[in-house]
């Protein structure tokens, strides 16, 4: 059953007291007043109210017939219903020969308002329901029964192929301090965290956040959207476009239209990373943690860009999971070494250039504006800290891979 409550009742007497000119109470089901054009009458117990209730009519009060009653006033009492049951009374105040055109207008008027504010709230109940579903979905790694009866009860389609993209807002200094921030990697992780919670205290860009989950919403193109925090929110797109097979590139052109599509004016900084498409079960969850792992690393390594793509990304993304690992750190080690070793960045500098140009060591003096013999000589220094034998695969794509799970940034 509806219960009628305060809100909804001082609702009622502010639009209607402007049309009529009258004093109106609103009484639940109990004859309490909810909400008076009289402050001081909000909370008792109202009998005309009571005797509309318990008849289910409308309870006309004259002057002497409210003498005998407690807390009544001359005036009209009319019965509220909602989907066929009494949820409440509004009353006007004043005499009942003067207020009956006003009546039915009233009681219409009142049931409207109460028609309306539940239709609200189901709305709202259906998108909390819709996002918490997506917030699920995006953790849920197996095939999940629970998941599927929940997604058919939400007439959401489950089986629908998806890729997952992040849209991130943030305030334009928090960018400032990102690019000044130490590569060192615990500096980063702080800088970060503090970066995102100032950004997730902001009204601005939450606000901002909801007005671009608005316009993803309209027109409706399948998406399932849902706030992950108050700067971040995520996209489950269809992933079959061209009702065919997923198209990296077909959605990659999506995503600058949406970008177009952003007021001009925002002076904020917004950032859209896309993941990985996985067509096996699980792989919206699994969707999800590339879109995290490309954003991070595209903030990381351009922090001026507002679009990263997997694709970019993939090699990285897919050794991120080795970082912590003993596997990924005996990667790292060679190259790590070499870091701690080159103070300047010299050396860094002239191994992402040699990988650049494949071993050709011409091309890469010609890149570094150096002559043949200094790479020479720079490429034996590496090597000899390393113990790494550059002019093998092996030996390169070891440095190559240590390159890209260290913290630390290679210096440009």
């Amino acid at each position: 059953m509806y219960l009628l409550d305060s809100a909804i009742a001082k609702q009622i007497v502010s639009r209607t007291m402007k049309i009529i000119g009258h004093n109106i109470n609103v009484m639940n089901g109990q004859g309490v007043i909810l909400g008076s054009g009289d402050p001081k009458r909000i909370g008792s117990t109202h009998e005309g109210a009571l005797l509309a209730i318990a008849q289910n009519r409308n309870v006309e009060i004259s002057q002497e017939v409210a003498s005998g009653l407690h807390g009544v006033k001359p005036g009209i009492n009319l019965p509220l219903h909602y989907q066929g049951q009494i949820i409440g009374v509004v009353g006007i105040t004043g005499d009942p020969s003067e207020l009956t055109h006003y009546g039915e207008l009233l009681k219409m008027t009142a049931e409207m308002i109460v028609e309306q504010a539940n239709l609200q709230d189901k709305l709202q109940w259906e998108n909390r329901q819709r996002e918490e579903f997506i917030l699920q979905l995006i953790k849920a790694e197996t095939d999940d029964e629970q998941l599927h009866r929940w997604a058919k009860q939400l007439e959401i389609d489950i089986s629908l192929p998806r890729v997952a993209a992040i849209i991130e807002i943030s305030e334009k200094h928090t960018q400032k301090q990102h690019l000044k921030t130490d590569a060192n990697s615990s500096a980063l992780y702080l800088a970060e965290a503090s970066t995102q919670s100032a950004d997730e205290r902001s009204p601005r860009v939450s606000e901002t956040l909801k007005q671009v989950l608005h316009l993803l919403q309209y027109p409706d193109r399948g998406n399932l959207i849902a706030m992950t925090s108050m700067s971040q929110l995520v996209i489950l797109k269809p992933a079959f476009l061209d009702g065919k097979q997923w198209d990296p590139e077909l959605e990659n052109q999506r995503i600058d239209k949406l970008l177009q599509r952003l007021p001009a004016q925002m002076d904020l900084n917004f950032k859209i990373a896309l993941g990985h498409f996985f067509p096996e079960k699980g792989g919206i969850a699994r969707s999800y943690q590339t879109a995290q792992e490309t954003l991070a690393l595209g903030k990381q390594r351009n922090a001026e860009g507002n679009k990263y793509l997997f694709e970019d990304y993939s090699l990285q993304v897919l050794l991120a999971g080795l970082k912590h690992d003993w596997r990924g750190q005996a990667l790292a080690s060679p190259y790590q070494q070499l870091a701690k070793a080159d103070k300047n960045g010299q050396l860094r500098k002239t191994l992402a250039a040699y990988i650049t140009h494949f071993g050709d060591a011409q091309q890469c003096a010609n890149a570094l504006f150096i002559h043949r013999n200094t790479l020479r000589y720079r490429l034996d220094k590496i090597q000899q800290i390393t113990q790494a034998d550059i002019q093998s695969l092996h030996g390169l794509l070891s440095l190559y891979l240590g390159q890209l799970l260290d913290t630390s940034a290679t210096p440009r």
